[in-house]
């Protein structure tokens, strides 16, 4: 997908402005980005424990890749009003509750060549604790063959804004191998199967981080 310079550069902007808040008035660190491939099309899938994720994740990624786009499909109810256009300038597009067809096919065509990010828990955990990750983001895997990024948000659940002082981060892992499960049939099993492997290396990322896990 085509991107004019002038968002590239407005989203680099944005992202910085919201970085120095959160790494210089906080201490929001930032761990394993050099996992992320600068090419090609990226699958950031990050467990997901505050509403401020699609604005952080959005900045630990862009500060290794500047004048990139981080895509985030996001539920319809938040692109209402002027926040709506400033998250959809940064990348994020709506997505209807239930099965949505047309954002699939929007992430799938995304994921030929763009770095996308997805929740595979589906919701929000405001405990910080992760869930089951959603069979559907197997599919899109394995549909698309990305390189996928497990990731790992941990603490900003308990920010509160504003602030100073707070503590949380990101932490990415090494893409992840799924050479094994492309083998397998196109169904139901294998989408778990790859879905699952995606949330065992988010699980151990969070672990590594200092981060609960999956209960």
């Amino acid at each position: 997908m085509k991107v004019s310079l002038l968002r590239r550069f407005w989203v680099t902007f944005s992202i910085w402005v919201i970085g120095s808040y959160a790494s210089l008035l906080n201490r929001f660190r930032v761990e394993g980005a050099q996992h992320i491939p600068a090419n090609g099309g990226v699958l950031i899938a990050s467990n997901h424990i505050s509403a401020y994720d699609t604005v952080f994740l959005p900045w630990a990624v862009i500060r290794e890749h500047p004048l990139q786009m981080l895509w985030a499909p996001a539920k319809e109810e938040l692109f209402a009003g002027f926040m709506g256009l400033v998250y959809r300038s940064w990348g994020a597009f709506p997505v209807r509750r239930g099965r949505d067809v047309r954002a699939g096919k929007q992430i799938n065509a995304l994921l030929a060549d763009q770095k996308v990010m997805l929740f595979p828990e589906g919701t929000r955990h405001k405990d910080g604790v992760l869930g089951k990750g959603n069979r559907g983001v197997g599919k899109i895997i394995y549909d698309t063959r990305p390189h996928v990024i497990p990731t790992a948000l941990i603490g900003i659940n308990r920010w509160k804004f504003p602030g100073v002082g707070l503590e949380g981060g990101v932490v990415f892992g090494a893409p992840l191998d799924f050479s094994d499960l492309y083998q397998l049939e196109d169904c139901k099993e294998t989408h778990q199967l790859i879905v699952d492997r995606v949330m065992d290396a988010i699980a151990s990322l969070l672990q590594q981080g200092g981060g609960p896990h999956a209960g």
